[in-house]
């Protein structure tokens, strides 16, 4: 009971924004730490198996952060946002969470030895999330700002889409092997981050649309 009445003071005084804030740019900084785990796999620093091993813990810190977030959202009296618009954001930014799991596990399974060709794309997809992150923590301070930070965001995942079918382009223009399926797969995979990435950049745009009418 005294919890519920101090967090409805909280509330009142306008104390759960920030929070809320906070708990979204947590789960942002997961999903980013799991980039640059599968960037560092791809640029040879880790080998497939290491990766795919940290990346469960990354992914465990993920559901961590999301679950944190939600219970977060049903105490709370008022958000900075529409609620329904930060559900969706955080089901977005879980999702790359979720496709970036899914690319180094199958680099481990059936991955070409070489994944530098991966390099490219997961840079877009950390520096867009890094954008991301920098939109989410303006939505107080500077909700003007925000519209150019997620507009970065989005670039970054069309960034992704674009260097994925660059990708194909190359692989298609040599010998057929079996290497070329199983990169075509992995770029496959990191076309879907970027898309997750566009649709997380999407639900922070309409949220702060409708905030602003």
């Amino acid at each position: 009971m005294i919890g519920r009445i101090r967090r409805a003071w909280d509330d009142l005084r306008g104390g759960s924004a920030p929070r809320i804030v906070g708990l979204v740019a947590a789960q942002i900084a997961v999903a980013r730490a799991g980039a640059v785990l599968a960037l560092e796999a791809a640029l040879g620093r880790l080998d497939h198996a290491t990766a795919r091993a940290r990346m469960a813990g990354v992914e465990h810190e993920g559901d961590e952060a999301r679950a944190e977030l939600v219970r977060a959202l049903r105490r709370a009296l008022a958000t900075p946002i529409d609620r329904e618009d930060l559900y969706r954001l955080s089901r977005s930014i879980d999702d790359i969470l979720d496709q970036l799991r899914d690319y180094v596990r199958e680099s481990d399974l059936f991955g070409p030895g070489d994944l530098t060709f991966a390099a490219d794309p997961l840079r877009a997809v950390i520096d867009g999330l890094g954008e991301l992150d920098g939109a989410v923590r303006k939505m107080l301070d500077d909700p003007g700002g925000v519209t150019l930070a997620v507009l970065s965001a989005r670039k970054a995942g069309s960034r992704v889409r674009q260097l994925y079918q660059t990708g194909l382009a190359e692989l298609f223009g040599g010998p057929f092997e079996m290497d070329l399926m199983r990169r075509r797969e992995l770029l496959a995979r990191l076309d879907a981050v970027g898309r997750r990435l566009g649709e997380a950049a999407d639900a922070l745009a309409d949220a702060m649309l409708k905030r602003s009418h």
